[in-house]
């Protein structure tokens, strides 16, 4: 079966707020804290910072991307959302991205990742003080990994 992509959050589909506010939801109950301060989907789209998921398929395809995560990986919304997620660390940082995800597995989420990321042209990044953390439906079934930083440098 071939998964359809969810659109693009814009005004016509009120920025799928349903996705919005899963990630808003599950940042909060996990972490205890809220991801923006206004929390709605519009807000969540147009963040000054990164925000992205990916689900749970064997190999993890990205499933959101902000406008600012679009920007720093220099993707659109169609390309970014059908990048498996790995594919956002070059081959020699996957192993320590692949430590980073089992350490959140292990702790529940993790809030001070850091590691090297590529953009679709090649431009290397360093993120800092990432947030990791499980997407987890109401009854505990896991439905993805989202992720969220402010802190990086282009290497």
């Amino acid at each position: 079966m071939v998964k359809k992509q969810m659109a693009e959050p814009a005004p016509g589909n009120n920025y799928q707020p349903d996705h919005a506010q899963f990630l808003v939801g599950t940042f909060a109950r996990i972490t205890g804290r809220p991801l923006l301060a206004v929390e709605d989907a519009r807000a969540l789209y147009h963040a000054p910072f990164p925000i992205l998921s990916h689900n749970t398929d064997e190999d993890p395809v990205l499933t959101y991307g902000n406008l600012a995560a679009q920007k720093l990986w220099e993707m659109d919304w169609d390309a970014l959302t059908a990048l498996p997620s790995r594919l956002t660390a070059e081959p020699a940082e996957r192993g320590q991205r692949d430590a980073m995800f089992a350490e959140m597995r292990a702790k529940g989420f993790i809030e001070n990742y850091a590691g090297i990321r590529v953009s679709a042209t090649g431009k290397r990044f360093e993120i800092r003080n990432a947030i990791i953390w499980p997407l987890l439906a109401e009854d505990g079934t896991k439905l993805g990994e989202a992720a969220t930083f402010k802190d990086y440098t282009f290497l």
